[in-house]
């Protein structure tokens, strides 16, 4: 059962959203981040570094150790591409932990923070593979990867290696506007539904829109919420800056 795949689990072998076992799991994904934050914010500047850097590295591991998985129990197959956002955040990790350029980590990190960590919160609290048993290899994975997609972000806030400002925006708009056309393309071509973009998944706002202006017209007012959602995100960051700098003037 540990390696057993969606197709090959018996109905009923999953749990409830919201169920004491879906809380429980939380819970230790809760303690796993937060001894890895401790043991980060005691750490030198080089172990940070170094923990900054191992965590996407880690993630890589984990998506090929995925692969592995599927072909050996023959389950390989397109559904399984990292090409959802959460997929492609390994990548967005990696350019914010090594590239030289420090404006360009920057960037990658804000999106990080604004677009990807808060996308993986979502995730963790109406996770799509509780059909699974909890101890199974993808349910673990679901979790194990959501965690350090959530953790990287808030490691890079305790640094302060990342400040937000709502005039970066622009940095989100334009990591969209670069992934989204080729993954389009790549779900018309397979019949797939990557970035949900294709077609609105039922029981989603996204299937409201679909039902108002139709498809793709949903597309527009999808964009739009995405928007509405990174501002919204953006302002507790605003206000502890404008904080940041009335102390900073009252001081002088």
């Amino acid at each position: 059962m540990f390696f057993k795949y969606q197709t090959d689990i018996p109905a009923g072998s999953g749990y409830e959203i919201f169920s004491q076992t879906h809380f429980a799991c939380l819970a230790v994904v809760g303690i796993i981040m937060a001894v890895i934050a401790i043991i980060f914010i005691k750490s030198g500047k080089q172990k940070r570094n170094a923990i900054l850097k191992a965590i996407p590295i880690f993630l890589l591991c984990m998506e090929a150790s995925k692969w592995i998985v599927l072909f050996s129990i023959h389950q390989a197959n397109i559904g399984m591409l990292p090409l959802h956002l959460c997929g492609l955040a390994v990548y967005d990790f990696l350019l914010t932990s090594f590239l030289p350029s420090e404006k360009a980590r920057s960037f990658f990190g804000e999106i990080a923070v604004i677009l990807l960590g808060p996308g993986s919160v979502f995730a963790l609290l109406l996770p799509d593979w509780t059909f699974y048993p909890v101890w199974n290899f993808f349910n673990i994975y679901g979790y194990i990867w959501h965690e350090l997609l959530l953790l990287y972000p808030i490691l890079l806030l305790i640094d302060h290696r990342v400040k937000p400002r709502l005039k970066h925006l622009w940095y989100e708009a334009v990591f969209l506007a670069v992934i989204i056309p080729p993954i389009y393309i790549f779900d018309k071509i397979n019949d797939c539904n990557y970035m949900f973009i294709n077609w609105p998944e039922p029981g989603t706002p996204l299937s409201f829109f679909a039902a108002k202006v139709g498809t793709p017209g949903y597309l527009l007012p999808y964009a739009a919420m995405a928007f509405i959602v990174m501002a919204l995100i953006y302002i507790p960051f605003e206000i502890s800056a404008h904080i940041q700098k009335s102390a900073r003037k009252s001081i002088s």
